[in-house]
């Protein structure tokens, strides 16, 4: 996990702990939003989330699935969905969302965080549909761009390294390893785009020294999001 305080608050701050559990080998559901509760987990009315109609379009259909972690060795234990584009788009980017990039104009959201059974280790994941291709490219850049700026930090902090472009038949993108301020991988980031679909996706904490672990995820992501 990154050592840098500042960056601590904004994972702390886009941390959602309510909301959907995915159970072992089960995927999210395709619409709305519903609580799914981990194998033994508590079932009661109190710790069950309330249920919201799907976004038309985008869902959460179009975010990674627990399917996609086991086959990069990470067991998934709880998933937060929301379609409001309101989470936090990533520990560089502080508290800007999706919404907030987009200026309300996308056609649909869609974000999730998934917690797994690894100490340390976690997923964001925030997505909008852009309506066009053209739209969906200039967020990918502006996105592109804001991942970029943390390339260059002082000694000591922790960052992102060098891109790397990547294509699938569904899209493509370009991922980035995150290192701590002791130079260690840290998971990694990776901005995506499908059509007129476009996100970004961040791991933080990750089970194995090579950086490019991150690509197994960005290249799951990005076929999901396809349109």
């Amino acid at each position: 996990m990154f050592d840098n305080q500042a960056a601590r608050r904004k994972f702390a701050r886009r941390g959602r702990t309510a909301g959907v559990a995915a159970s072992v080998g089960a995927a999210l559901i395709a619409v709305g939003i519903g609580a799914f509760p981990a194998a033994g987990a508590d079932t009661s009315s109190a710790n069950r989330s309330a249920t919201a109609p799907a976004a038309p379009g985008l869902g959460s259909a179009g975010l990674m699935q627990s399917d996609d972690f086991f086959q990069q060795g990470l067991a998934p234990v709880r998933a937060t969905v929301d379609l409001t584009g309101k989470q936090a788009l990533s520990a560089c980017s502080g508290e800007k969302t999706m919404r907030e990039l987009t200026k309300g104009k996308a056609a649909a959201y869609a974000d999730v965080t998934w917690t797994f059974d690894t100490k340390g280790t976690s997923l964001t994941e925030s997505a909008a549909d852009g309506s066009t291709g053209t739209s969906a490219a200039s967020y990918q850049k502006q996105l592109d761009k804001l991942v970029r700026g943390c390339q260059d930090e002082p000694q000591g902090h922790w960052y992102y390294g060098k891109g790397h472009t990547f294509t699938v038949k569904a899209g493509g993108g370009s991922w980035y390893p995150a290192f701590n301020g002791d130079g260690k991988v840290a998971g990694g980031v990776a901005v995506i785009r499908s059509g007129h679909r476009f996100g970004i996706v961040e791991l933080t904490g990750q089970p194995s020294d090579d950086p490019g672990y991150i690509e197994g995820i960005a290249t799951a992501a990005a076929n999901r999001l396809a349109d």
